[in-house]
C-alpha cells in the first residue's frame, strides 16, 4: 500500500540504478489508484508503449489544449490505436473558437499568457485530478528539460500529496532516440505546446 510518509529520499537513492521497467514495477505494487499523463509529445511513445506492456488498463490523462499541431493529433491517434490506450481526454471548458476570439495565443511575455495557460491546461488538469483522484502519477519528466525539473528526481510529491514517478528521469534525448530506433517507435518531431512556447519553460502542470 502507498503510504504518504514514504521516504522518497531513500527510495530515490535505491531506484537510481534501476531500469525504467524496474522502477515502474516497483511503483505499480504500491497502489491500483494510478494514472499516467501525456501530452503526446516528442518522446511520448516511449512511456506509453511501456505501459501498454505493464498496465494496459491504466488511465492515460491527456489534457488536450485544443491548440496542438496536426501532427500531434495524428501521433495521438496512432498511439491510442496501436496500444489500445485507456485515454481520459480533458479539454478546456470553453470552445476553441471562443478562446481564439477572447484570448488567442498570447506571447509568453503578455499578461494574458497566464490566463491562456489556466484556461487550456491548468483548469482541465485540476479537473482530471479531482475526478480521477489518483494516489500515484506516472510522468515523463526528465532532469535536463527545465531548471524546475532539475530540482526533482525519479520520485517526488505533487502539491496534493500524489506520488509522482518519472521512470525515465535520468535518460537523455540520445538515450530516448536510441530506444525509439531499437523498438521502431514513432517520434512526434512536430510537437509544440503553446502554454510553454519555449522548451525550457514549464506549462504549470508539474507545479500542481
Amino acid at each position: 500500500m502507498l503510504d504518504s510518509t514514504i521516504n522518497i529520499a531513500y527510495w530515490n537513492e535505491q531506484l537510481r540504478g534501476k531500469t525504467p521497467d524496474e522502477i515502474i514495477d516497483w511503483a505499480l505494487a504500491l497502489t491500483d489508484e494510478r494514472i499516467v499523463t501525456t501530452s503526446f509529445g516528442v518522446y511520448s511513445s516511449v512511456l506509453l508503449s511501456t505501459f501498454a506492456r505493464k498496465d494496459e488498463n491504466i488511465k492515460v490523462i491527456w489534457c488536450d489544449t485544443l491548440f496542438n499541431t496536426p501532427e500531434t493529433y495524428q501521433h495521438a491517434k496512432k498511439l491510442i490505436t496501436d496500444y489500445n490506450l485507456n485515454v481520459k481526454r480533458y479539454t478546456p471548458l470553453q470552445e476553441k473558437s471562443e478562446i481564439d476570439a477572447t484570448i488567442g495565443i498570447p506571447e509568453v511575455t503578455s499578461p494574458q499568457h497566464a490566463l491562456f495557460t489556466e484556461v487550456v491546461k491548468l483548469e482541465p488538469f485540476r479537473r482530471a485530478l479531482e475526478e480521477e483522484n489518483p494516489k500515484l502519477w506516472f510522468t515523463n519528466i526528465r532532469v535536463r528539460q527545465t531548471e524546475y525539473r532539475k530540482s526533482k528526481d525519479i520520485l517526488s510529491f505533487s502539491k496534493e500529496g500524489i506520488l509522482k514517478v518519472s521512470p525515465f528521469y535520468y535518460w537523455s534525448d540520445k538515450d530516448l532516440d536510441a530506444y525509439i530506433e531499437a523498438h521502431d517507435l514513432p517520434k512526434n518531431q512536430f510537437y509544440f505546446d503553446p502554454t510553454k512556447a519555449l522548451q525550457n519553460r514549464e506549462c504549470g502542470i508539474h507545479f500542481q
